[in-house]
């Protein structure tokens, strides 16, 4: 059973596990369950997402009832009229706080504008040797993505050398390595915390927040968080 997180007449949130494909998709093949399909089944109503989450990243998913709410909320997050916060565990000790404008490709080669913000919640230092290093470092940051470009807060922490923990694409296939066999973790460390938003009907404002998964949970106590 999904965790549904907020629900109106017009809107449905679930607080989505990582490894969760929102819908099918060529490209991931050996995926056998869906969100969406699984949220049409459990409540008998059909539903469509107004926006994507990456299959590893877990938390919020908002779906619409109706094409036009569905079109009102896209043309929202195209827009950036809508607050997004992710929490992210990320290789290093991050800066207190950090801006990053970094453009970003997109497929057909042109750049996009991207900007990230980023707060540190808290530092982790473990005694397991890491290279070259006796100890080992971890932050916890909050990231603010003010663009919706594809992979943008993945892409943005490993440029700045703090990449997110279980991100096979863009992270640190040695810290990758390090938590498979130090913990069992293969999840990718980014949850969708918080979104906040204008009602596209009632015209009032929407604050949808998702409590972590197990598995992120579980890391958040092996850091002593």
């Amino acid at each position: 059973m999904l965790e549904i997180i907020y629900r109106d007449e017009h809107l449905i949130a679930i607080n989505k596990p990582h490894g969760l494909l929102v819908h099918r998709s060529s490209i991931a093949a050996d995926a056998s369950e869906f969100a969406l399909q699984l949220l049409r089944d459990q409540i008998g109503m059909k539903v469509n997402p107004v926006h994507r989450i990456d299959r590893k990243t877990g938390g919020i998913l908002l779906f619409a009832f109706n094409k036009e709410v569905e079109i009102a909320m896209q043309k929202a997050f195209m827009e950036n009229q809508v607050s997004k916060k992710y929490l992210a565990i990320v290789r290093g000790h991050t800066p207190d706080a950090e801006s990053i404008d970094y453009p970003l490709r997109k497929e057909n080669g042109t750049l996009q504008d991207a900007f990230t913000s980023y707060t540190t919640l808290k530092r982790a230092e473990l005694d397991i040797a890491f290279g070259k290093h006796p100890t080992s470092r971890y932050s916890l940051v909050e990231a603010v993505p003010t663009t919706g470009r594809m992979h943008q807060l993945r892409k943005h922490l490993s440029h700045i050398f703090h990449p997110i923990i279980g991100d096979r694409t863009h992270g640190c296939n040695k810290q990758n390595k390090l938590f498979l066999e130090q913990w069992e973790m293969t999840t990718m460390l980014l949850h969708a915390s918080q979104l906040v938003f204008i009602h596209p009907v009632t015209g009032g404002e929407v604050k949808i927040q998702a409590a972590l998964q197990p598995e992120f949970a579980r890391v958040m106590e092996i850091m002593g968080w």
